[in-house]
């Protein structure tokens, strides 16, 4: 059969040309919203009166049969028909007969798969609200049964001051909430239509394209036909939410990998997540959190690789713009699969609490309190800071922490140091000493679990209620 577009040609198309330019091999991923805008589109043109009510019925009842098929894995794509555009309509038009091709009347490809485009991502980026917020409540559950959870707080990955480990997820959490919004920001500009916009300047029929926009579920459509089919804003900016997402996943991957060593010994992942050596049968490797943290490369690359495409394109759609879906498809599954497995691998880590309270009690992450100690007893504090410098160099010398030194040895250093030192320098002492809001206190992270909690339920009824409306 001779192409659908094929009129003006007298020559068949190189068979390389048509290997090289086809889409079909990953669009075909895009069939259930090819077809779902192709419903909501011929119900348009009957209603407009477009085409005849007979005409449209069949068309629909065509449509239908070929999305049975492509659910049951019956359908058989083409190199030769392109795309899955052309692949369903000439189902269609093998299923019904000539009637099927007056489907694509008043549309072009150009409209057609940015409208496809922007169905598929529309589901994608709610599913995503909901992955993180299964995420957020793994991480609130660890923080709520370790809110006496005392471990050092690095900065320059040298122990700094000691944090609660219910502090330290929360970070996560917010990060997460960060995205999640993100996310639902970015669907007011994704659940836009850009159908009724033609190759790039509208059509001659008297089209309705606010019914089509209301039938599908979407704000409105495009203001501009020229935008509506040469726009990927919507993707970049998925692309780009995305990469973010895996940035804060792979930056927790670091400290599960390194907290999971021998070396650190603060957590152990659950088996699951786990996978073992060839070689080595002792071995236990953070693979999953491993992969995560390589994956990221490939998201930021998808990113990098479609802002690079559309740099120089000039209005409006340019075959150049095919290759705006492989890297969305890909980054698709890989937050995905990395989202559905984090949730999981979280909830079920096991915490060693004694082995973080060790690592606290033999540091010197306690050195900023013993300055704010002088301070309040009226030195200034640039004094205070050379003083605790001392003290910790003598200590470093003599093989010992502050908290083994005798009152005595203090005195070496500053008269102003009495025995209730001992007591600022316990590690509870000084988490709580932090008792600001956004600091590791207890009791301040006790409130900011409760407000995240709060927040997240929001972010939930959010996921609910688009979720229906995406489907």
């Amino acid at each position: 059969m001779s192409k659908l577009w094929g009129g003006r040609f007298t020559k068949k198309t190189d068979q390389l040309v048509e290997e090289y330019t086809a889409s079909i091999m990953f669009d075909k991923e895009l069939a259930e919203e090819d077809i779902q805008g192709s419903l909501a589109h011929v119900t348009m043109l009957g209603k407009c009166g477009i085409l005849p009510a007979d005409d449209v019925e069949k068309i629909k009842d065509g449509l239908l049969k070929v999305q049975g098929m492509i659910r049951r894995g019956e359908m058989e794509f083409t190199i030769g028909d392109e795309d899955i555009h052309m692949n369903i309509e000439k189902a269609l038009i093998d299923e019904i007969g000539p009637v099927g091709g007056k489907l694509h009347t008043g549309r072009s490809r150009n409209d057609q798969v940015a409208t496809d485009m922007h169905l598929y991502l529309r589901k994608r980026v709610v599913e995503f609200v909901g992955l993180l917020g299964k995420l957020q409540e793994a991480l609130i559950g660890q923080a709520k049964a370790n809110v006496d959870t005392i471990l050092p707080g690095y900065t320059h990955l040298q122990r700094a001051q000691p944090i609660l480990f219910a502090h330290h997820l929360m970070a996560y959490v917010s990060m997460f909430q960060r995205d999640a919004e993100r996310l639902m920001d970015s669907y007011k500009r994704i659940n836009m239509l850009p159908l009724g916009a033609g190759a790039l300047a509208g059509t001659t029929f008297p089209i309705d394209r606010h019914f089509v926009a209301q039938q599908l579920g979407f704000d409105g459509p495009y203001e501009n036909s020229l935008d509506a089919v040469s726009d990927r804003d919507f993707i970049i900016e998925f692309l780009s939410n995305a990469s973010m997402i895996m940035m804060h996943l792979s930056r927790f991957c670091e400290e599960m990998v390194l907290w999971s060593s021998t070396e650190f010994h603060f957590v152990e992942l659950d088996d699951a997540f786990c996978t073992g050596s060839s070689i080595m049968p002792q071995k236990k490797n953070p693979d999953v959190a491993e992969l995560v943290r390589g994956k990221t490369g490939r998201v930021y690359g998808n990113l990098f690789g479609l802002l690079t495409v559309l740099k120089s394109l000039p209005l409006a759609y340019n075959k150049d713009m095919q290759e705006d879906k492989e890297g969305m498809f890909d980054t698709v599954r890989t937050l995905q699969g990395a989202l559905q497995l984090f949730a999981p691998m979280v909830s079920t880590m096991k915490v060693n609490k004694d082995r973080m309270r060790q690592a606290v009690n033999q540091d010197f992450s306690n050195a900023t309190d013993i300055a704010d100690y002088l301070v309040n007893k009226g030195l200034p504090f640039r004094q205070a800071h050379e003083v605790i410098g001392k003290t910790v160099l003598y200590c470093i010398q003599n093989n010992k922490f502050l908290l083994d030194l005798a009152l005595e040895e203090f005195h070496q250093f500053s008269k102003l140091f009495e025995a209730d030192i001992f007591d600022v320098l316990q590690p509870e002492r000084v988490v709580n000493a932090r008792n600001v809001y956004g600091g590791t206190a207890a009791g301040q992270v006790e409130g900011a679990i409760g407000r995240a909690e709060k927040t997240l339920e929001q972010t939930n009824a959010w996921f609910e209620q688009y979720y229906a409306k995406s489907r």
